[in-house]
């Protein structure tokens, strides 16, 4: 979605990520340069203004994602597919790890033809290529609705980086970003 502007009315664009639980992935987006801004939310579902609560009885049909401001100039659509299917598993079908449910389905959600046939692409380049052993069977849908989560979700890593879902979950997320994406981190 262009046209939307920050506090300082720059131009950006807007992805909508999900692949787990959203508390690891927008540790990982919010590192990114060019990335203004990761709000965690709820997608691809059905009922209105779902909650927390809803969401994990999988009664909604929503995904746990990331809804992330960019700046183009900055960081490409293409890059943050990169970092997005090198930091979870898009082979298993409604899980990442322990959590399991369609909540915690791999789905990206377009905002405009430009981005489905971008991720379908990079998806067909990553089966061709066979980055993974298993097929990719990430959901790519257009975004109806974005709704956001509950305010102690936002930011959760960084205010809270001592507890353990932080520590055995996370933290292992960042250094492999650290290591394999440096030069798409911020400064």
């Amino acid at each position: 979605m262009k046209g939307q502007t920050t506090e300082n009315n720059q131009n950006f664009s807007q992805a909508v990520f999900g692949g787990g639980c959203f508390w690891c992935l927008e540790a990982i987006l919010a590192k990114l340069k060019g990335v203004i801004k990761v709000t965690s939310g709820y997608a691809g579902g059905t009922m209105p203004n779902p909650t927390y609560e809803k969401v994990c009885s999988g009664k909604t049909g929503h995904a746990e994602v990331m809804k992330i401001g960019y700046d183009p100039k900055e960081i490409a659509f293409k890059d943050l597919l990169s970092v997005f299917f090198a930091m979870h598993d898009p082979t298993t079908f409604n899980r990442q790890g322990t959590d399991e449910g369609t909540q915690y389905r791999s789905i990206i959600l377009y905002s405009d033809e430009k981005q489905k046939n971008e991720a379908e692409k990079f998806i067909e380049k990553l089966e061709k290529e066979k980055i993974f052993k298993n097929q990719i069977v990430t959901e790519v849908k257009r975004l109806e609705n974005f709704y956001p989560a509950e305010d102690y979700h936002q930011n959760y890593f960084a205010n809270n980086p001592e507890k353990p879902y932080c520590q055995t979950n996370i933290s292992p997320k960042i250094t492999k970003l650290r290591k394999n994406f440096s030069q798409l981190l911020k400064n």
